[in-house]
Parts: C-alpha cells; structure tokens; sequence
C-alpha cells in the first residue's frame, strides 16, 4: 500500500477536479477518519476533505481497507462513503465488538424507523428521516413488551452510534424532554438485513417478539 500511497500525494495519481493533490496528512487523516467513524458523508463537520478524498481515489481505499477486512462503498446518491463490516469469522478490531443487549435494541429501533420513514416517503433529499428519542423508546417498549433504557442510557447510545455516522442528535426539548433525531443512511451499514435476520432470529430463540 506504500507506492499507490505514495503515488497520491506525489501527484501521480489524478486530483480531483479543480483541486490539489492531498498533503501525506490529508491522506492519512481520510483514512483514519474513515476507520473511526464507518460511515462519512459530504456535509461532515470536522473531517476537513476526508469525504471528498475517499470518493475521488476510492480504488485505493478499496485495496487499502480490503486489506483489513473491510469492504469500501461509494454511496453516490446518499454522498456518503462507508466500510461494512463482514458479519462472519471472528475479528480483532473495535468495529467487530459485540453490542449489549440494549445497544441492540437501540440500533434495530433506529433502523426500524428508517424503513418506516422511506415507506412512508417521509425522506429528505439528502436521505434523512426524522424522529424523536419518544419513537425511540416506544418501538422497544413495543416490540419487547420491556422498559427502554434510561433517557440518559438512551443519549449514550446514540451519541455511540452518531459517531458511527448512523445519526444525528438535535438539540433536547428540556420542557418535553425529547431529543430530535435525524436517521441517516448509514444506519444500513450499521445494521445490514443480513445481521437484522440474525438479531430477529435470537430474539425468536428467546422467546421475545421480533421487530
């Protein structure tokens, strides 16, 4: 991976149009971000030209991630560039560690409401459905006839999954106490059909209602 690196901030490689080769610290960063987060999209604050790098000289973050098991998507539509995670063989790396139960619970919810909102034609241009920490908890409670966690549990856990780029957080409603959310399309990277049918599928096993 060392000379097609090489061969990006030398200038060897195309930049993008109208723009600069990147620095060895831009490429390197745009990795890292990329690794860090699992998903990033063009409006993502704070990755300086990490979305606009991935996209541009996505053959090499194929090779570069393919190396570490990861599979590198381009999402035109949704501007978004992602990793997934395949779900099988054990792994060694933070993005393979198992979620509690109620992190489970939390991520299916979000996705949950995802569908819902593309069912139902309520999506942004950019891809976006909206919902509050209420549906939030309510879709638990419903689905597993249990108590959802704790408002503050419940933050916890999706500010863990906003730094995954499958949402954004709004600012808390301190009269109705609820939490705008804005679900984005990473939510499909964090919680693929594949790994929802297994997660429905324990949920049958035990005896709880799937989502």
């Amino acid at each position: 991976m060392l000379e097609p690196f090489r061969a990006i901030v030398d200038g060897e490689e195309p930049p993008p149009p109208g723009a600069r080769a990147p620095s060895e610290e831009e490429l390197t960063r745009a990795l890292q971000v990329l690794l860090k987060s699992q998903c990033i999209y063009a409006g993502t604050p704070g990755i300086g030209r990490s979305y606009e790098l991935a996209r541009h000289y996505a053959p090499f973050f194929q090779a570069y991630f393919g190396c570490l098991g990861y599979r590198f998507e381009v999402a035109h539509r949704d501007q978004m560039v992602c990793l997934r995670v395949p779900l099988d063989g054990i792994r060694h790396d933070a993005q393979g560690e198992r979620l509690r139960k109620d992190e489970t619970l939390v991520l299916l919810s979000l996705r949950l409401a995802y569908e819902e909102g593309l069912r139902a034609h309520q999506v942004t241009t950019e891809g976006v459905v909206e919902c509050t920490t209420d549906d939030i908890a309510e879709s638990i409670r419903t689905a597993t006839r249990s108590d959802p966690p704790d408002e503050q549990r419940l933050i916890d856990i999706l500010r863990l999954f906003a730094r995954k780029g499958a949402l954004r957080l709004g600012e808390r409603d301190k009269v109705e106490k609820i939490t705008p959310l804005m679900v984005l399309p990473g939510i499909t990277v964090l919680s693929p059909d594949t790994w929802m049918d297994q997660v429905r599928s324990w949920g049958a096993a035990r005896g709880e209602e799937a989502f």
